[in-house]
């Protein structure tokens, strides 16, 4: 019998996880995070006024059996009827501070929310206890990683080169990096996905009119929104290709009722298809195809589409393609060697500040948070094949070293991507936590599933 869970993180999936507890009038629980403000995690408390949300309102509901919940909190708050638009990721984490706030108010106790520094959890007896760097120990019958995102590795050429904090920024949510610079300088943003996008709106918004450039392997940027078409025949199942076909089978499927339909269709069939392939196919996706599905998958909010094509348009914002080979600093800046897509020779670009835009990753071998690397040098947990993160089943229970789950220790959240995919968006992420909640609350009746 589960009385009391440890949810380590409160950003969206370890909050989602303590009120989906409380709504299932589960087991209490002890929420324990290390920033100043529990509730919205990086994504949101983060973002600045000009970073929006990449899902349209009406399908960022935090609550799976709620889905119009965040349009009429949208509306109570004065904004109207904003199911279609894109709003401030600043918004979105006010609703989720909201939504903890009254759960603690409603809660008569069951909740408690906790600051600190986790350094360790280990089994005890039947259940888990929590260590915190202050030395306070949380005993409880189960705990739940939800350490959302790890900070991004550094690129090929960088780890090692000795540069300074001014000039490159490992962490591209440094409150620093739009600070100091000229409009002669140039920056150099590694990365062309979602961070890189975000980055770049936040040095225009803040008035840098200097060169901008943006680099990676294939020099692909995400793709634009589009109003909703017209209606067309969707998938009646689940297709049975493996994910290293699921390009091709995209593209013919766009063939005839265009590539955004073609994504989107799949989308409540992609974990099912990942769960599926093997880990021949699933290493050949990531290395020849995600960076195209990315792309076509995680789109861009109109409003952000046109300003970054704007910025290309005058000239400030150029996308490149290629690799990084060596970074040397000197007084005027970091001389990067790079080689361009295609092509055997190398050049040098000069930057005054370089911000790694290459996203969050997952690799547990190279990690540097302390509680996840403890853990998997002891063999409580361990990388799942493709290295994207924590191995973990179907339950969402970790795996150890020697292969067994641990029926004391769950993990939600991008950090589960290996299993599951599909996992780092709200509509996947609320889900997996209220299937969660339910196990967890002996709830698994709801919905007529256990029957």
């Amino acid at each position: 019998m589960i009385r009391h869970v440890a949810i380590i993180g409160a950003g969206f999936s370890g909050t989602l996880q303590a009120i989906n507890l409380l709504r299932h009038d589960g087991p209490s629980a002890t929420l324990i995070e290390r920033a100043p403000v529990p509730g919205e995690g990086l994504a949101y408390g983060a973002a600045y006024p000009d970073h929006v949300l990449n899902v349209r309102a009406a399908n960022m509901s935090a609550l799976p059996d709620d889905p119009d919940h965040f349009v009429r909190w949208l509306a109570e708050k004065g904004e109207g009827d904003a199911g279609a638009t894109f709003v401030q990721r600043v918004t979105y984490g006010a609703y989720l501070r909201d939504l903890l706030a009254k759960a603690l108010e409603s809660c008569g106790g069951r909740l408690k929310v906790m600051h600190g520094d986790v350094t360790d959890v280990v089994r005890s007896g039947d259940g888990a206890r929590v260590s915190l760097a202050d030395g306070a120990t949380i005993d409880a019958d189960t705990a739940v990683l939800a350490v959302g995102n790890l900070p991004p590795h550094d690129p090929p050429g960088f780890a090692d080169a000795g540069l300074s904090d001014e000039r490159y920024k490992s962490d591209p949510w440094d409150r620093s990096v739009p600070l100091g610079l000229s409009d002669d300088d140039t920056v150099l943003l590694i990365g062309t996905g979602l961070t890189m996008v975000d980055i770049a709106l936040l040095l225009d918004s803040s008035g840098f009119k200097g060169r901008i450039v943006a680099l990676s392997r294939r020099g692909l940027v995400p793709h634009r929104h589009d109003s909703p078409g017209p209606m067309f025949p969707r998938l009646a199942e689940r297709p049975v290709a493996p994910p290293s076909e699921l390009i091709r089978m995209v593209r013919e499927r766009g063939d005839a009722i265009g590539w955004r339909n073609a994504v989107d269709e799949l989308r409540p069939y992609t974990q099912a298809m990942w769960a599926n392939g093997s880990d021949a196919d699933r290493a050949r996706f990531l290395r020849h195809l995600r960076p195209w599905w990315d792309v076509h998958r995680h789109r861009l909010a109109p409003s952000v589409a046109d300003r970054l094509a704007a910025m290309q348009a005058r000239g400030q914002l150029e996308i490149v393609a290629g690799k990084t080979i060596s970074a040397v600093e000197d007084p005027s800046g970091i001389d990067v060697t790079w080689r361009r897509r295609g092509s055997d020779s190398p050049e040098t670009l000069t930057a005054q500040r370089i911000i790694n835009c290459t996203g969050p990753q997952g690799d547990l071998t190279r990690t540097t948070e302390p509680l996840l690397a403890t853990l998997q040098q002891r063999g409580v947990i361990r990388p799942d094949p493709a290295h994207l993160g924590l191995d973990v089943d179907s339950r969402a229970q970790t795996i150890a070293a020697d292969g067994t789950s641990n029926d004391w220790l769950y993990a939600l959240g991008p950090m589960t991507r290996g299993a599951f995919w599909e996992i780092v968006a709200v509509p996947d992420i609320r889900q997996q936590t209220w299937n969660l909640a339910r196990r967890l609350s002996n709830a698994q009746w709801v919905g007529w599933e256990g029957l």
